[in-house]
């Protein structure tokens, strides 16, 4: 799964119709940039690459007034918009470790109801438990990870992180059932 075609089905999706520049100036005003390999090339590539997927629809626009070639214009088709959301739900629900499909997914949460959004991310929370779980059943009782050098500090790795991002994601479900965020079913 790709954070990229994530983001761009999103910042598509959000704008209705939308031309690259407009793709690519709202992933940049996101800091998409920073974060994900959502630079300036990957986001035409992923354009043009879903176009041919049938997941977007391109329009040509009338040519530009300084005499440049006509814009193309990218919508959503009805494929778009499902594989938008199922890979929108996917990225919240895994425990997959990448942080930028996270990122992109959490960025774009709100194009989900409430209720679908925190159901999400428990399966996120249960995904990471089992994770967490996995690794520490295979140690001995009493293990101490500082003995097992570099390996034992791997495995502190893997354990710290499974904890850090089940306490953020268990936060993110607390500030949703709080109302934060203005969700998709949520009155204007």
């Amino acid at each position: 799964m790709s954070a990229v075609r994530l983001l761009v089905l999103g910042a598509v999706r959000r704008r209705g119709r939308a031309h690259g520049y407009q793709v690519r100036a709202d992933l940049e005003s996101w800091g998409a940039h920073e974060w994900s390999s959502a630079a300036s090339g990957s986001v035409y590539h992923a354009l043009r690459a879903m176009t041919g997927q049938g997941l977007l629809l391109l329009h040509e626009t009338t040519p530009s007034a300084a005499g440049g070639p006509p814009r193309m214009e990218y919508e959503l088709t009805g494929e778009g918009e499902r594989a938008y959301l199922a890979l929108l739900r996917r990225a919240l629900a895994d425990r997959d470790p990448r942080l930028d499909l996270l990122a992109a997914a959490v960025g774009l949460i709100d194009d989900l109801p409430r209720a679908e959004a925190v159901e999400l991310l428990r399966r996120r929370t249960e995904a990471m438990d089992e994770w967490r779980e996995s690794v520490t059943e295979h140690l001995p009782p009493g293990t101490d990870l500082d003995d097992w050098g570099p390996i034992g500090e791997v495995v502190g790795l893997w354990l710290h992180t499974a904890e850090s991002r089940a306490k953020w994601t268990r936060r993110l479900i607390r500030r949703l059932e709080d109302g934060a965020f203005r969700m998709a079913d949520d009155e204007p």
